[in-house]
């Protein structure tokens, strides 16, 4: 395992119209790299989707402030509390202070251990809940994958983009913005690996209820994915990730690195 530090740094890219992913790149060895995004909307009622991992929050504000005024922000759509969705969101608050925060009642529960989030400046969304935003309306929707009880993901109904939240994670090579750059089988391969790493219980899934869920996805009319952890899925893409999150009832669980593994990564970076 290699200690030289590649630069990671990505710019924010457009995805559609108004419609700006803010990536960040982790380093994820010995798999790769995997992206770390939050998305902004921009628009009449311009939106924050999601707030980034406080490890890179001075990062995270001056890319979101480069595509959008702060000021201008009139809503934060949180996916759930997981801290590389959530870590930046008493920052963006106080940067955005004329935003409202589209959150539920479960994740503001979990977020007290850590702060107070401010009811006054919340508005509760739930699965299947749709809110007009003057010039589109936004759909609270479950996702077919998550780790978190309270995640929902996010369909814009004008652009037709899907915030697919931690659905479609997938491990990358080097840094980019567009699935169709995966080389050869790593498209798939890094399908089925995240997949299953955000959805360790999938071996007890009932099959026909949960290809029915993802069927119900799929119906809606996306024209795009993008999600915290991948990169722009377009295309014939869509209908082959979504064929992939199909096989997760039936497909064995992905193997954990051991301690065996970890002692052998530390005495390679200890030679190297």
């Amino acid at each position: 395992m290699s200690t030289v530090q590649p630069d990671l740094t990505m710019a924010p890219y457009q995805v559609a119209e108004d419609t700006f992913v803010i990536p960040w790149v982790l380093q994820a060895p010995p798999v790769g790299l995997f992206p770390m995004n939050s998305l902004v909307i921009r628009g009449k009622e311009p939106v924050l989707v999601d707030t980034g991992s406080p490890a890179d929050r001075e990062g995270w504000l001056k890319s979101v402030s480069s595509v959008v005024d702060l000021d201008d922000v009139r809503w934060i759509f949180l996916s759930h509390d997981d801290r590389d969705h959530s870590g930046n969101l008493v920052a963006a608050l106080d940067a955005c202070p004329n935003a409202t925060l589209l959150t539920n009642w479960f994740s503001v529960g979990r977020m007290a251990e850590e702060w107070a989030t401010p009811l006054d400046r919340c508005r509760f969304v739930n699965d299947g809940d749709v809110l007009d935003i003057g010039d589109r309306r936004i759909v609270a929707i479950r996702p077919p994958v998550f780790d978190n009880p309270t995640t929902r993901a996010l369909f814009d109904e004008r652009t037709g983009v899907f915030w697919s939240v931690d659905t479609f994670a997938s491990n990358m090579a080097e840094p980019f913005s567009d699935a169709a750059d995966h080389s050869g089988d790593a498209f798939r391969e890094g399908q089925l690996l995240g997949s299953r790493l955000v959805a360790a219980w999938h071996p007890w899934l009932d099959e026909a209820k949960f290809c029915a869920h993802v069927q119900k996805v799929q119906d809606l009319p996306i024209t795009v994915v993008a999600g915290c952890h991948t990169t722009a899925i377009r295309g014939s893409l869509i209908e082959e990730a979504f064929s992939l999150l199909r096989q997760l009832p039936v497909i064995e669980p992905w193997p954990e690195f051991t301690q065996q593994d970890l002692e052998g990564w530390m005495d390679a970076m200890a030679s190297g």
